[in-house]
């Protein structure tokens, strides 16, 4: 059996278990399988290609320590878990940025509409119950809805297989923030924690998949 094969099955079987652990209420589970997620696709990643993307490393690097601290109960755990993702995000928005075409001011306006209208309205929704995390919450959600711009400001460009993975994988990871934030601020249910890290695997996987396919464009890949 092959290094891929062995780090993919780690990383389903770690996903799973998580999963499991959140819907059967296994704190345990949780804690135990919660950071081998992205532990395991940067392995995951590290096996697969032979030239890294180090700001794609340090984007997992930072989305592991985002979820480690939000298993932690506490606004400052909170807080500093929202940074850390923030900071992941940026990195995110660096890697499509790097390689984004010139674009007509239509391209750039069709981009950003669907991500400023589902900002304002989250926005709009939450303020009342954001409190003294309000200015956080907005500086976090307008970046990840900058990821989802320029992703899609990519596709709409070229369309590949690469911008389209990381395109929807920032669409999904966006689903998953805004459901996060509904959980937390409004409305916390057992279905929303489950569809929280659901979404989320997928948005990592996908945004995975996206820079092994731009590696296999360069044909470096193990």
């Amino acid at each position: 059996m092959s290094k891929k094969i062995i780090a993919l099955l780690i990383f389903i079987l770690v996903s799973f278990l998580d999963i499991v652990g959140i819907i059967f209420k296994i704190p345990i589970l949780i804690q135990l399988f919660k950071p081998f997620i992205l532990l395991s696709l940067i392995a995951l990643y590290v096996v697969y290609v032979s030239e890294r993307n180090k700001t794609y490393v340090l984007a997992l690097i930072f989305s592991l320590m985002g979820d480690v601290f939000l298993m932690f109960e506490g606004e400052l755990y909170f807080i500093v878990g929202l940074v850390s993702f923030l900071i992941a995000h940026l990195f995110f928005i660096k890697i499509v940025f790097d390689r984004l075409q010139k674009s007509t001011i239509s391209k750039v306006l069709f981009s950003i509409s669907p991500f400023l209208t589902l900002f304002l309205l989250l926005i709009f929704f939450l303020k009342d119950f954001l409190n003294e995390l309000l200015i956080p919450v907005i500086i976090y959600g307008f970046t990840i809805s900058t990821f989802g711009v320029v992703a899609m400001l990519d596709y709409v460009n070229t369309k590949t297989t690469q911008s389209f993975l990381m395109f929807v994988g920032a669409v999904i990871f966006i689903s998953s923030d805004s459901i996060l934030a509904i959980n937390k601020f409004y409305n916390t249910t057992q279905i929303f924690a489950v569809l929280i890290m659901v979404t989320y695997i997928v948005a990592q996987y996908l945004i995975y998949k996206s820079m092994v396919a731009g590696q296999r464009l360069k044909g470096i890949t193990k």
